[in-house]
């Protein structure tokens, strides 16, 4: 088995060496049997089984962690392996990679796995009026080629060091050729769990498959249950009273609870999830650069860090690139309250004061609402009124982000600086929810992509975090440790995942019964 970090895969692929990955190693701790019932947010009645639609961590477990499998797989450990596909190799300029996929492989309807379910699942997020977050990562494919039947060539636009990371991403899941409505409608994948039951925004059940490639490595439960409860309140108490083995983001204002239990247990990572408030760029007043600037002066990130989060993260810089990232720039001058420079800004703008509508609901991240109030208190010594308008918790990523001017919102962050831009920051990507355009910054994001000297990637990645920090819509206050709890019932290898919550979504794949 051969597994690798990104440095190392840059340094490979610079060497078009062939990158295996075969799983995880067997762990003898680990046993099959029993039932996993985990109780999550982020699920509404509009959910389904098409990955493009896939938007946060209810859709991704039961999805990507259960019924589905990508080509490639961000470890629990951060390391890329391989998962449909076995391994892969890359010309020196990373344009053209050829990946060999797994043999034996079947869909839950008995369908045999092969290159044309790839290249039919990719083509799916292309198209006019597609709407995908991945729809950027399939456009900078030029060409599909089916090589054999466990094949597949992909020739890029430009080169990209990180083309098998961005295949790992939740909207890539592999369907059926020829099939794809149909497994949409039922969720036909060839993940370890195969579909019982899934009522949309409410609850999803899996049952284990026989003789499945991951058989050993991972799947230890017989069926797997996810429980919509969007509510942290009721979260904490279903795990509480034992109707749940597994929640994320917990009351951190009730933590004391769970700690005091001997049956719970609580599990916490630095990752790069952020808490922001995207404003959009294109949208008076906030498409002028000077009202953007003064809004980012007026928020006290340490008090939202301490008074939210209650210590579960570190302050934040206006750029999405956080801890867990390998080219962070930790040393970017810090974005800190100071009423004084937000004035100054205000009058750069020519305006003597301002007063803006802020939409929230909890629904974005867990005190949204409570942290929008620090801020509306905090925007008054400025002169700055901000007018906080609660929105409903269902529909609110449908109804609210993306389309009003200014929200709150949270990210998990990505594995890697490329994908993060390239999802949220890139010009005229679907999920670019400032509507930020640079054409410096579009010049970097290539270069970074077929850079693969270390140094010289690093200095482009802290350039662009500048970029976004100094010009960027997206005001990020603080970044959010991944904090969920479980029953004692309940164990992992003590490796958790930090890309997404929940050990990037796999619990059911990788943890089993105590």
């Amino acid at each position: 088995m051969t597994r690798f970090t990104r440095r190392g895969l840059l340094r490979t692929g610079a060497a078009a060496g062939v990158l295996a990955a075969t799983g995880l190693p067997l762990k003898a701790q680990a046993s099959r049997g029993g039932r996993l019932r985990m109780g999550l947010n982020g699920a509404n009645t509009s959910d389904s089984w098409d990955s493009r639609t896939h938007s946060d961590i209810f859709m991704i477990s039961a999805a990507q962690g259960a019924v589905f499998d990508s080509l490639t797989v961000v470890a629990a450990d951060g390391s890329l392996e391989g998962e449909l596909a076995e391994s892969w190799e890359t010309s020196s300029d990373a344009k053209t990679w050829t990946f060999n996929l797994r043999q034996g492989v079947t869909f839950h309807n008995g369908k045999p796995f092969g290159a044309d379910d790839v290249i039919e699942s990719l083509q799916m997020h292309l198209g006019e009026g597609v709407k995908s977050a991945a729809k950027p990562i399939v456009e900078a494919i030029a060409e599909m080629k089916k090589v054999t039947d466990h094949q597949v060539q992909f020739i890029l636009s430009d080169g990209n060091a990180d083309f098998p990371y961005l295949l790992a991403d939740y909207h890539l899941l592999i369907y059926p050729a020829g099939q794809i409505d149909e497994a949409i409608s039922k969720g036909i994948g060839t993940g370890l769990y195969q579909v019982e039951s899934f009522d949309p925004g409410v609850r999803f059940v899996g049952t284990r498959v026989d003789s499945h490639y991951k058989d050993g490595k991972e799947g230890w439960f017989d069926s797997v249950e996810i429980i919509a409860i969007n509510d942290i309140t009721a979260r904490m108490n279903a795990l509480l009273t034992g109707q749940v083995d597994v929640i994320t983001d917990i009351d951190f204002k009730t933590e004391t609870l769970l700690e005091a239990n001997p049956m719970t247990d609580i599990f916490e990572v630095t990752g790069n999830q952020q808490f922001t408030f995207p404003m959009l760029t294109d949208v008076a007043p906030f498409d002028d650069n000077n009202v953007r600037m003064a809004l980012k002066h007026i928020v006290n990130r340490q008090e939202m860090v301490d008074k939210i989060l209650l210590g579960h993260g570190s302050v934040g810089n206006d750029s999405p690139i956080g801890p867990a990232n390998q080219y962070y720039f930790a040393d970017m001058e810090q974005h800190s309250y100071d009423p004084d420079k937000a004035k100054f800004y205000l009058k750069e703008a020519g305006l003597d004061g301002l007063s803006v509508d802020l939409s929230v609901s909890n629904a974005a991240f867990t005190g949204a609402t409570d942290a929008a109030q620090l801020m509306q208190a905090s925007a008054q010594a400025a002169g700055i009124n901000i007018n906080l308008v609660q929105e409903p918790a269902d529909g609110y990523w449908s109804n609210v982000w993306l389309k009003k001017p200014w929200c709150a919102c949270y990210w998990a962050g990505r594995a890697t600086e490329d994908l993060m831009f390239s999802s949220a920051y890139a010009t005229g990507v679907p999920w670019n929810d400032t509507h930020f355009e640079n054409e410096r910054f579009m010049e970097l994001l290539l270069q970074g992509r077929v850079e693969f000297d270390s140094d010289k990637r690093r200095d482009i990645y802290h350039e662009m975090q500048q970029i976004v920090h100094d010009e960027g819509g997206a005001m990020i206050p603080m970044f959010a440790n991944f904090v969920g709890a479980k029953s004692s019932k309940i164990a992992n290898s003590g490796t958790i995942g930090n890309v997404y919550k929940v050990d990037n979504g796999r619990v059911a794949e990788r943890w089993w019964m105590a």
